[in-house]
């Protein structure tokens, strides 16, 4: 079914097809008419199978419709968890809006708010936002949410377990009562139920694959390693099986540095990303991976949701997430756009645990193996080098003065005395 028959403006599908999408995936096909239509809508399906554009393509649409003649004005919001998303979200408007004349901008935090609020004066019709950043235009007056015709909360699930949620509400509590509002989620859960039902009237629900599952272009494998070895193993499987685009999962963002770091004394070229890093040093690693400039980028969970990069070849979870929900979210990282993908989770004794319970959420069974053609012996760490030489010192031993009674000097304890 190509993107014509959902009765799109044709500036859009122009957009499309200059993209190099020829055909949507099910969750569009099923999103676009209902959005169009004008229905509230939740929409739940695995991260990776194109929810973007099923919601950006019905907005740039509507607006393009009733664009002409009139003043620019925030028409369209779209509230994301984090930076990189709202980044991607407004890439993807740029880009399937090319043909039009419509402006979107991305609001979050981490750069200047006075450049936005520049933007903003000059018009916008789409704004793509972080809740605490908006929330500031908003307390500042910079931003005007009165004309939004329809409101959209993406990645619902990952905003509510960052804590979002009464930022959330303030910020649609701001908003016309007449409006379409869209929900996106990769899971839906108890709380991101009680939101829709204060937001959302009547709305039209689409489910598409299994809750809480991976999609099926993705393989799974789990490797017993102890966390000693982790960084070994990780090396070995980068060289033995010519790993070109990796992502990296680690824990922490300490750790995540760290692993960086031995990757590049290892020669592997490498990158981390996490909420310690400033937004220009994020887009920066983001930008160097997407164009081939880093092999590897090793990141925390918070990017996970953020980080649409095509042709990853391989996810690798270097800590087993502790939030089984994150588990998810990593892997869906390769294998999007229906193409296939490996994820690679290491699991050390002590992680077993936290196995246990994503095989849990996703309903399958996780049984861990050994990595053939590896050395479960710790290498052993190299001699650290001495400053100084191990040779005894030859310089002569000059002995102390002594007294004219034949005792050695002593010093200790003796006071000079000035005068003032």
């Amino acid at each position: 079914m190509p993107f014509k028959t959902f009765g799109l403006s044709d500036p859009l599908v122009q957009g499309i097809l200059a993209t190099g999408y020829t055909a949507p995936t099910e969750i569009q096909s099923q999103a676009i008419p209902a959005a169009i239509a004008g229905s509230d809508l939740i929409g739940c399906a695995q991260t990776g199978t194109g929810k973007t554009a099923a919601f950006v393509l019905p907005i740039l649409d509507r607006l393009s419709h009733g664009r002409a003649g009139r003043k620019r004005a925030v028409r369209s919001l779209i509230l994301t968890p984090t930076r990189e998303l709202a980044v991607q979200i407004e890439r993807s408007i740029l880009g399937y809006g090319r043909f039009t004349d419509l402006k979107a901008l991305a609001v979050y935090g981490g750069v200047s708010i006075n450049n936005q609020i520049k933007a903003v004066r000059g018009g916008v019709d789409i704004v793509v936002a972080t809740p605490g950043r908006l929330i500031d235009h908003m307390q500042r007056n910079t931003i005007k949410l009165d004309g939004v015709e329809v409101l959209v909360l993406d990645e619902a699930d990952r905003m509510l377990d960052m804590g979002f949620v009464h930022d959330v509400r303030r910020i649609v509590g701001g908003l016309p009562k007449k409006r379409q509002t869209l929900l996106f989620s990769a899971t839906i859960s108890p709380e991101v139920k009680t939101l829709a039902a204060d937001m959302l009237k009547s709305p039209k629900v689409i489910q598409i694959g299994r809750p809480r599952n991976p999609i099926e272009t993705i393989t799974q494998h789990i490797y017993a390693v102890e966390k000693a070895l982790k960084m070994d193993l990780l090396l070995h499987m980068i060289e033995e099986w010519r790993m070109f685009s990796v992502l990296v999962f680690s824990r922490t963002k300490y750790g995540a540095d760290k692993i960086s770091r031995r990757l590049k004394r290892a020669g592997v070229i490498a990158v981390s990303i996490h909420s310690g890093r400033t937004q220009s040093q994020r887009q920066g690693a983001l930008d160097g991976f997407r164009s081939g400039k880093y092999q590897v980028m090793v990141a925390t969970d918070i990017a996970a949701r953020g980080i649409d990069v095509e042709g990853i070849s391989h996810v690798i979870n270097y800590d087993v997430p502790t939030h089984a929900e994150d588990y998810v979210h990593r892997i869906g990282r390769t294998g999007r756009a229906e193409a296939t993908g490996d994820a690679i989770t290491f699991v050390s004794s002590e992680e077993q645990k936290y196995l246990h319970e994503v095989a849990k959420f996703i309903g399958r069974k996780l049984t861990a193996q050994k990595c053939k053609g590896f050395s479960y012996i710790k290498s052993p760490a190299p001699e650290p080098k001495t400053a100084r030489s191990s040779k005894p010192s030859q310089r002569k031993q000059v002995p102390r003065s002594k007294s004219a009674s034949g005792a050695k000097k002593s010093y200790r304890g003796r006071r000079r005395r000035f005068k003032m």
